[in-house]
């Protein structure tokens, strides 16, 4: 057997949907190499193959399992207590490209196993300190969670929850700050000071000139140091710092710089008269932020308008799980009031918010403005199978997150089969109302979703599995019998003959394994 399609077949059975455990279970083994890795890591596995490679003695196996995003991240629990610190730390930040936007939270015992671990893994190769870190990048950790640590008995914990001070309630501050712990005490109160103007300006020379900008951004300015960000010229971080005063935001409305002009005029402490001076300023993008006034009325709206404008139909930006404290976010009612906005900002940001109703979604995903229907397909659970191909079809990058949507339409396709862009071909390809799936393109993907189509008979799927250029998506083609897969597994893993034996019809395996020509022959790896 050549070893083109010892590998052909070894990764179309590794991804064929229709796989169960047992045959998924062999791929596991170390003889696979690299797929045993992408078995565990880029497809959805029954329980029996997660208790397999949770259990599995080596650590790459554990380590892929620790990064998949089609299994509920709770079944993958005792990874973050993992012999291996390098498991752990592919849990706590799978680093993974775009194939979906979204980033999903992981459960409330996972963060605390991972939080308050006392080492690094046996194999020594991270520390404890290093996998928090992962995880604090990894946007896995959701605001609630960090509020319900201000009151949990463990003071290594109430101490985390300071990590995220601002979003504590002024009750759960007040309890870190008269905390019976000292540590806890000495952790509120330094993270306590970015609400103290006059700390503020003793600390910031202390702080690395990277990180200025995001103090600035956020903290409570004391006059003299608003004084000295004009005469300095750092100016566009107090443009959005809700703490500015009044004087020096009106000051900031008239600045020479159109891009601090901009960040200003939608500000929601923004007077009536600034509004009105900056609807008719000089510059087309602060005409367009002072045009959105009222509907920031809260900072958590002029956050939620912020995140929007300027991303562009391209932007694949990490989607989080949603707020789910309603003080936190806009209410619904404000969100409706966007979709129906002459702005097209404005209806973008309601087709940003999951929560918006089916009736304001028909009415999106005919909206005129093409980034309002792509923001919809992508984010909102109720977007029409049609929209989500439509964005397929026109934005390249948006397709891995689409097709991973429950919703996201798997027939109606085949009117695609003859578009230029092979990406589409093979969508359509797949179509299992395609009368005849194009086994015969000339692109690769193509031919290879074709071959993968469940309509194709396992008698068809023969002749398809013999040739190179067919014969991956043959063997990934959920028609093909389960004792099939099986054969061809034998043949990979014990180094058999070229060419998989004929396909043997239901009620031929006794002169199969009579003759030695059928399945049993090549179980045997005759």
């Amino acid at each position: 057997m050549s070893d083109s399609l010892r590998e052909l077949w070894l990764r179309g059975v590794a991804f064929n949907p229709a796989a169960p455990s047992d045959v998924l279970i062999r791929l596991l083994d170390q003889t696979t190499g690299e797929l045993g890795r992408l078995v565990c890591k880029d497809r959805d596995l029954p329980d029996a193959v997660i208790d397999a490679a949770l259990s599995h003695p080596e650590w790459r196996i554990r380590g892929a399992l620790a990064r998949n995003q089609h299994v509920d991240p709770s079944r993958l629990a005792p990874l973050a207590t993992d012999p291996s610190g390098l498991v752990r730390a592919r849990l706590a930040n799978p680093h993974l490209r775009p194939w979906s936007f979204w980033v999903r939270p992981l459960p409330d015992d996972i963060l605390v196993a991972l939080l308050t671990a006392q080492d690094g893994g046996e194999d020594g190769k991270v520390t404890a300190r290093e996998i928090v870190s992962e995880l604090e990048s990894s946007r896995q950790i959701p605001l609630p969670f960090f509020r319900s640590l201000a009151g949990h008995e463990d003071p290594a914990l109430r101490m985390k929850a300071t990590w995220r001070w601002e979003s504590l309630t002024p009750a759960q501050r007040a309890g870190l700050l008269d905390d019976p712990d000292p540590a806890v005490r000495e952790a509120a109160e330094d993270r306590n000071w970015k609400l103290d103007p006059e700390r503020v300006e003793a600390e910031l020379p202390s702080i690395r000139p990277s990180s200025r900008p995001f103090v600035l951004d956020r903290c409570a300015l004391s006059p003299a140091l608003v004084e000295q960000c004009f005469a300095d010229g750092t100016v566009h971080p107090l443009a959005r710092n809700p703490h500015t005063p009044a004087d020096a935001v009106a000051r900031l409305a008239r600045h020479p710089e159109a891009k601090v002009r901009e960040t200003v005029a939608s500000r929601p402490d923004l007077g009536p008269d600034l509004v009105a001076e900056l609807r008719e300023d000089p510059d087309e993008d602060v005409r367009l932020r002072a045009r959105l006034h009222p509907f920031p009325r809260t900072w958590a709206e002029y956050d939620v308008i912020d995140l929007v404008i300027g991303h562009g139909p391209e932007c694949i930006c990490p989607i989080t799980e949603p707020e789910p404290d309603p003080a936190g976010v806009p209410s619904p009612d404000w969100f409706a009031a966007c979709a129906v906005s002459g702005e097209p900002v404005l209806r973008r940001v309601a087709a940003s918010w999951p929560g918006l109703p089916a009736e304001l979604v028909e009415s999106l995903a005919q909206d005129g403005d093409e980034e309002v229907r792509i923001r919809l397909a992508c984010r909102h659970p109720l977007a029409p199978p049609h929209l989500l191909l439509e964005v397929f079809v026109t934005r390249p990058d948006h397709r891995s997150h689409l097709l991973t949507l429950p919703g996201f339409p798997r027939t109606g396709r085949t009117h695609l089969i003859d578009h230029p862009d092979p990406e589409v071909r093979a969508l359509a390809a797949a179509d299992p109302t395609l009368p005849e799936p194009p086994v015969e393109d000339a692109e690769e993907s193509v031919r290879r979703a074709a071959a993968a189509n469940p309509i194709l008979t396992p008698e068809v799927l023969e002749a398809l599995l013999a040739d190179p250029r067919t014969a991956e998506g043959a063997a990934a083609n959920p028609s093909l019998p389960v004792p099939r897969m099986h054969a061809l597994l034998d043949r990979c893993l014990n180094g058999a003959a070229a060419a998989p034996a004929p396909y043997v019809p239901a009620g031929g395996e006794a002169e199969a394994e009579a003759g030695g020509e059928g399945e049993s022959a090549d179980r045997a790896g005759g």
